[in-house]
């Protein structure tokens, strides 16, 4: 005598959480228990949990031929996530609970050998996809509070596998969870205030621009003169994220090592990778590919700090998604697409000592060393940064003014204005523009066309900057709520790419 089931879950292949058919078939036989559907050892090893797991709560483990059929069968599975689908699997099988209802539901999560439930990584894709195929997705009790993040999405915490076979006979059913953590965490975005930032007013205009348009911002000074603390103050004046923006987010932080936390909800990311970081730690990778820094920095800030210490490998990894908005990583057995829509923030010193041109005279670097020193950072990936400015040393009489600076608030009010024009012009933040948008969007007039090529000429730039140029330009006029794009705005918008020949020529 034979029976078959059919269990629902999903795999996780990058950011996506394709379906998985789990078929149970018990027959006559020596008793033994088989995988089959390309599971790597950590699924092979879930007969062992599965097993214990059942005897441990008070169920019988059929003494018959079990057969595992994990669909398709060309799909990689990886992870303890497939353990309560396959012991449900089994239960239904050999007519423990019923299978009446399997259908209306998706099951994830990891089983402990007493029957009850551990949280896995991947649980926000699933609920996303759970929801779109009307699917109940039940999910271990720590992962509810992350997958009810998905609107609409109806999930059900279990502590225990009796808990979801009590749901399944009707004895004990389990009420759908909804979460109140958005409401009380998406606007905690202001922990560290512009104000406390003494002097600066002009990289602080710079932070202003770039925060308003997306853009990608270099910061170039003497050790000391507040680059760091500029740049962590930056998500405080950054546009609120809009639902899509949040959950992409999370998203790629919930299949990544450690989780989602859901206290980060709505709070754009601020990575700031060492400078020993690895190519493969920055943009992903591993023999199931990860997420790297720059999709983790996904809609929020990668601040790089002492830019060239960085290799220059691992730098110039940054240049296709710095365009593109994603990185593509390949394996023999998959591929896997992640986005990284991410604002670059960078900092670095002028010189190896720190202290080229300072007035105090200390540089003791030769030519050749500041030579080396600025050539590992290509000129390709500087073209791609849209501000380049000086913070120069403060004097002490600044630092000591005691005057009423702006707070991040004042300034994320003027950002949040200028990023909804542009969302109303073209949908999209200027920093995304495309070639025709540019054109239809960035007008000049005649007199001002005539300025940037003499501009564009002088500073020897490409015409990559001749774009971002006029996208930043877009991007101060907006500030200042001018619907046309005026002289100064252009010559502003200028002013922050002059270091890019006086800085970083040779």
């Amino acid at each position: 005598m034979s029976s078959l089931a059919i269990v629902h879950s999903r795999a996780q292949i990058g950011i996506q959480a394709l379906p998985v058919t789990i078929e149970v078939h018990l027959t006559n036989g020596l008793p033994r228990l088989s995988i089959v559907g390309l599971p790597e050892t950590a699924v092979k090893e879930s007969q062992d949990r599965v097993r214990s797991a059942l005897l441990n709560s008070q169920f019988e483990f059929p003494l018959q031929r079990v057969t595992i059929n994990l669909a398709p069968a060309d799909l990689p599975k990886e992870g303890g996530r497939f353990d309560l689908a396959i012991a449900i699997g089994i239960l239904a099988a050999s007519h423990q609970i019923s299978a009446n209802e399997l259908s209306q539901y998706e099951f994830i999560g990891e089983l402990a050998l007493n029957g009850e439930l551990r949280p896995v990584r991947g649980v926000l894709p699933m609920a996303i996809e759970a929801r779109n195929s009307q699917r109940q997705v039940v999910v271990p009790n720590d992962n509810a509070t992350e997958a009810s993040m998905v609107n609409n999405a109806s999930v059900l915490p279990i502590k225990h596998l009796l808990d979801i076979c009590k749901h399944l006979q009707g004895t004990n059913l389990i009420t759908p969870f909804f979460t109140t953590e958005k409401s009380n965490v998406i606007d905690s975005i202001h922990i560290a205030d512009l104000s406390e930032v003494r002097g600066q007013y002009h990289a602080k205009r710079a932070l202003e621009v770039t925060a308003a348009g997306g853009h990608n911002l270099l910061m170039l000074g003497p050790p000391g003169t507040g680059k760091t603390m500029l740049a962590s103050r930056i998500t405080g004046i950054l546009p609120p994220m809009v639902e899509s923006e949040a959950l992409a987010t999370a998203t790629i932080a919930s299949i990544a090592i450690g989780g989602f936390n859901v206290q980060n909800w709505g709070i754009r990311p601020f990575r700031s990778p060492h400078h020993t970081a690895s190519g493969v730690a920055l943009v992903g990778g591993g023999s199931h590919p990860r997420p790297g820094e720059i999709s983790l920095a996904h809609n929020g800030i990668l601040f790089l700090d002492e830019l060239p210490e960085f290799d220059k490998r691992v730098l110039e990894v940054l240049r296709e998604p710095l365009e593109s908005g994603h990185i593509v990583i390949s394996r023999a057995a998959q591929q896997a697409k992640f986005p990284a829509n991410f604002q670059l923030v960078a900092a670095m010193n002028p010189c190896p000592c720190g202290y080229l041109g300072d007035p105090s005279n200390r540089c003791s670097c030769s030519p050749q060393q500041v030579g080396r020193y600025r050539a590992k950072i290509s000129g390709p990936l500087l073209d791609r940064i849209d501000i380049h400015i000086e913070v120069p040393n403060i004097p002490r009489t600044e630092l000591r003014k005691d005057i009423v600076r702006e707070t991040s608030a004042e300034v994320r009010k003027r950002v949040i204005a200028a990023r909804n024009l542009q969302l109303q012009r073209a949908g999209k933040a200027n920093n995304l523009l495309g070639n025709q948008e540019i054109e239809k969007f960035c007008h000049l007039s005649d007199t001002d066309e005539n300025l940037l090529d003499t501009a564009i000429e002088q500073l020897g730039l490409s015409a990559r900057a001749w774009y971002r140029i006029l996208k930043v330009a877009r991007t101060i006029a907006d500030l200042a709520g001018s619907e046309d794009i005026q002289t100064h705005h252009l010559t502003e918008s200028i002013t922050y790419r002059r270091l890019e020949r006086k800085k970083y020529s040779a």
